[in-house]
């Protein structure tokens, strides 16, 4: 296995949060805040980037090159990592040139990546082309692979420390690209991990359960598809209502697309839970300036 390069302050803190749990009728609700993990506005990607960045070196890359929509986590977070490590940075973003510099994109163009907008080619082949042309060591899609799906392995053991008993505990995560519920499932157990689809895959379940290799059945996943709504780009009334009810009972913001979804499903109880929970706060905050009709 490769040693992961440093880019992320930790363990990240876990927090109790009472309002919310008295709100959810639960004895006992936590934040795991990986969106307070130093760089580049914080977020879960960057657990992934230690690993998906230390491969980039190991091979001898001198620039990196991912994918992501406008306004991708992964893209600001790959951007900033680059930056840290002295590696150029090419983002392919989805869709036609856009003119809304705010949020993610104003913080790509700050760290110094470079843009290439896909306009209605396929992501995978323009970063295949421009990956080519440079020469540039390709990250996937979310920071997902088998081998950086250890950093979220590396989160539940974390947990596992900050909360001795959390085997009487569900953590609740947003399922994106995948490889953070595919950690903690490795690492916690398929029966204490329940991931909130987002809608940014087809099929989520085989994803997942892919990224395991066969350690567990994809039916053994516990997946939540309630909060996909008109799709991942979409904000939805229930993300938006949650997104109200965390900042005005804990004072912690959450994002539209991740973690808002996410919370939406356990104030819908959308699946089946115990009484303690951990909620694994993936980050996001800038992509709050991104979507001006909140």
């Amino acid at each position: 296995m490769i040693t992961p390069v440093s880019l992320g302050t930790w363990p990240t803190p876990l927090e109790s949060a009472p309002r919310l749990a008295a709100r959810l009728g639960l004895a006992e609700f936590w934040f795991k805040r990986d969106d307070l993990n130093g760089l580049g506005g914080g977020g879960n990607k960057i657990r992934k980037l230690q690993y998906t960045c230390a491969q980039a070196i190991a091979v001898g890359a001198t620039t990196v090159i991912t994918s992501g929509a406008p306004q991708s986590n992964h893209a600001r977070l790959t951007a900033a990592a680059a930056a840290r490590l002295g590696l150029a940075c090419v983002l392919v973003l989805a869709g036609p040139p856009s003119t809304n510099r705010r949020g993610n994109l104003l913080l790509d163009e700050l760290a110094g990546a470079e843009i290439v907008w896909a306009g209605e080619s396929p992501l995978a082949e323009v970063v295949a082309l421009e990956a080519e042309r440079r020469s540039a060591y390709v990250i996937p899609f979310g920071g997902t692979s088998p081998a950086s799906t250890q950093a979220y392995v590396d989160c539940g053991r974390e947990l596992r420390a900050q909360l001795p008993d959390i085997d009487g505990t569900e953590v609740v995560v947003a399922l994106g690209s995948g490889g953070t519920m595919a950690g903690l499932v490795r690492e916690l157990g398929a029966e204490r991990v329940v991931g909130v689809d987002t809608g940014a895959l087809p099929d989520p379940r085989a994803t997942v359960a892919g990224l395991l290799v066969g350690e567990v059945e994809p039916d053994a996943l516990r997946i939540d598809g309630s909060q996909v709504g008109a799709g991942y780009r979409a904000l939805t009334d229930a993300a938006r209502a949650a997104l109200e009810t965390t900042a005005r009972d804990e004072g912690v913001f959450l994002d539209p697309t991740y973690t808002g979804r996410a919370m939406a499903a356990l104030l819908a109880g959308s699946f089946p839970r115990g009484d303690r929970v951990v909620f694994l706060h993936s980050g996001g905050l800038p992509g709050l300036f991104g979507h001006p009709e909140l």
